[in-house]
């Protein structure tokens, strides 16, 4: 499923966040009953925020498009991460793991991947695999047995990385992109401002503050998605950091049980 998620969300994520965008920006935003004499060509109602949101300009519909983006993607990592976690807990599918090794049922710690799916248990399930297949190997001494099991624990979790990290470089993106865009439309709308201060010749103290107001919209909206962009990234990052010190100490912890294993037997 996470795999599905990812491609459908890339293939049209983009162009759906700007259709909708558009919309709310015109239809919502832009709705005349915000604006004076029923008319988005004329100034703001009092204390009207969506009106005084619209006056920010198309720099506003990226901005939204922006928003849109981030919270798409935010559930696509929530669910992509949430299933990479498993279903049980992980210290204790670790230590039934390892219960089960001690009693030699290789067969059944696999079946329990099976069940309990995600990423620390796919990493689990390669290295019982490949521990199976070289345990009985007779071209295989003691210390060759343990340095192929390591390798596909290492391989399966840097297989298991990209996985987790995926998509977190869009959300890193908006973090940075967004208040600089919104920037971006403050510089234009206050050329804008003063533009057309200087058509008109005379000074309009009034209206050019109106204008700079506006104009300041962008970025307002620019650093609130900025800083939701920075909170969602983190909290991601944290999570992805838990599963990926949960496999290198599930990984640490089954090795030592082989390496005993094998101790045992050549004793």
């Amino acid at each position: 499923m996470g795999k599905n998620i990812q491609g459908w969300l890339a293939a049209i994520i983009i162009p759906l966040a700007i259709v909708i965008a558009y919309f709310i920006y015109t239809q919502v935003l832009g709705n005349p009953a915000n604006f004076e004499g029923g008319s988005n060509l004329n100034e703001p109602l009092k204390n009207n925020y969506l009106g005084v949101v619209y006056k920010g300009g198309s720099i506003v519909i990226l901005l939204i498009s922006f928003q849109i983006i981030l919270v798409a993607y935010a559930i696509e990592r929530f669910i992509s991460l949430r299933q990479a976690r498993g279903k049980a807990d992980n210290a204790r599918f670790v230590s039934q793991v390892k219960e089960s090794f001690e009693q030699k049922e290789t067969e059944g710690i696999v079946k329990a991947c099976d069940t309990q799916q995600g990423s620390l248990a796919s990493v689990i399930k390669n290295g019982i695999k490949t521990y199976m297949m070289v345990d009985d190997d007779p071209d295989f001494d003691k210390e060759s047995k343990l340095i192929t099991i390591r390798n596909q624990f290492e391989e399966s979790t840097q297989l298991e990385i990209p996985q987790l990290n995926k998509n977190m470089s869009i959300i890193a993106t908006l973090a940075s992109i967004s208040t600089l865009i919104g920037l971006l439309g403050t510089v234009t709308g206050m050329i804008k401002a003063f533009s057309a201060l200087a058509r008109v010749g005379a000074p309009d103290a009034v209206g050019l503050a109106n204008g700079i107001s506006q104009a300041l919209v962008t970025t307002a909206l620019g650093i609130s998605t900025a800083a939701v962009a920075i909170v969602v990234f983190n909290y991601f990052t944290a999570r992805i950091d838990k599963i990926t010190f949960a496999i290198d100490e599930a990984s640490f912890s089954i090795l030592s049980s082989m390496k005993e294993g094998y101790m045992r037997k050549s004793a």
